[in-house]
């Protein structure tokens, strides 16, 4: 058989070793479908491992697990950081995953004849596969904003995948640029830590939610209106946060103009309030107005005033970092993110699945741990039989 050619012994190959990749391969395990895991760094859960340190899901224990193993209670209801890292070892251990570190996919292509797909990866390997899983998720390559001037700023820049404890910035001052969660948890991080001064930069006003209303968890909640119409629960939710969250407006945080579900349908979850609300309020947290240049020792604001923090921690985001591994094949949309996701493959690129490119407001796990069984059953059916 040519090396470049796709046969029906070919395993599944899955891209990426966090929640969505191990998830995926569990599954398909499950199903008797031969699956190989690569991953370029030296562990599973390598994004997770980078955040910052006192990051807890805003998801819930029961609702985050994926499938086949359950999280162990003594996690708590919101998991940390390293609890989820702790989960995804024993995961994979318990699954029994093949999994390869240290090997990294910089391009996937079609076979030259016949079906399947062939890999390129590090150290020249050229790996035939009758199908490929893409779960390197969107928290892949950080995304720092062009801002005229950044270059030539005398203070430190970084971006919030940098961050990891509140420390090193004690008796400094901060601002944060981004208020969706990572934002907000790392000002408050701050606050809590010794920082002399927070502000946070704030282009677009959040929606706040509590994590819990009436013992009910947000996510839940999301659960239950996703099938619901965008003007239902937009309505339901500008009603709720009248009743449970305080107007901050005099703070810098005006209520959103635009409706809660709408904006997450537009890919901006809702703030999560673990803490936020309370630092606004006693001033440790300054919301400011977005920025929008750098001097030498000043930060240019949208309003026109002008600050001189010492450091600028960016929480702007990320890219999903697909085009040189995909983007010949076209399957991703004008923001390089996949024009479909799970069981679904575009309709030139059969066997070809993504799995952790959306943000839903359900829970990114739980997704995840859906798209996996889903993908998995997609796989039984269509792939060839050895």
């Amino acid at each position: 058989m040519p090396e470049n050619t796709a046969s029906p012994a070919s395993p599944v190959y899955v891209i990426g070793g966090g929640p969505g990749g191990l998830a995926t391969a569990a599954a398909l395990g499950e199903r008797g479908i031969r699956a190989v895991v690569l991953e370029k760094s030296g562990a599973v859960g390598a994004s997770w491992r980078g955040h910052y340190a006192c990051l807890r899901l805003h998801t819930t224990r029961r609702l985050s697990a994926l499938p086949g193993l359950s999280i162990p209670r003594a996690y708590g209801r919101w998991l940390s950081r390293d609890s989820l890292v702790r989960y995804l070892e024993a995961y994979a251990h318990h699954h029994r995953l093949d999994v390869v570190t240290g090997v990294e996919v910089s391009r996937v292509e079609r076979t030259a004849s016949g079906p399947g797909w062939l890999l390129h990866a590090t150290g020249g390997r050229r790996l035939p596969a009758a199908a490929v899983v893409v779960a390197t998720g969107l928290n892949h390559t950080p995304r720092l904003p062009d801002w005229p001037g950044r270059e030539e700023w005398a203070g430190r820049l970084l971006h919030a995948r940098d961050y990891r404890h509140p420390e090193p910035y004690a008796g400094q001052d901060v601002l944060v640029v981004g208020v969706g969660n990572t934002g907000a948890d790392i000002a408050v991080d701050l606050a809590a830590g010794g920082a002399a001064r927070v502000r946070l930069a704030v282009r677009t006003p959040p929606h706040i939610v509590r994590r819990t209303t009436a013992g009910l968890a947000a996510q839940r909640t999301g659960i239950l209106c996703r099938r619901l119409p965008s003007r239902v629960v937009d309505g339901a939710a500008r009603g709720l946060a009248r009743l449970s969250i305080p107007d901050l407006s005099a703070h810098g945080l005006p209520r959103p103009a635009t409706g809660l579900y709408t904006r997450a349908r537009q890919g901006a979850i809702p703030v999560q309030d673990t803490g936020l609300i309370r630092a606004v309020r006693s001033g440790a947290v300054e919301p400011v107005a977005a920025v929008a240049s750098f001097e030498q020792d000043k930060v240019v604001l949208a309003d026109g005033s002008r600050i001189a923090p010492g450091v600028v921690i960016a929480a702007t985001g990320y890219r999903g970092g697909l085009e040189g591994l995909v983007g010949h094949l076209g399957v991703l949309d004008e923001r390089g993110r996949p024009t479909v996701h799970g069981p679904r493959t575009a309709p030139d690129a059969p066997g070809l699945h993504f799995t952790g490119y959306t943000n839903p407001i359900s829970g990114t796990l739980r997704e995840l741990a859906l798209d996996a069984r889903r993908i998995a059953r997609r796989l039984a059916r269509t792939l060839p039989r050895a």
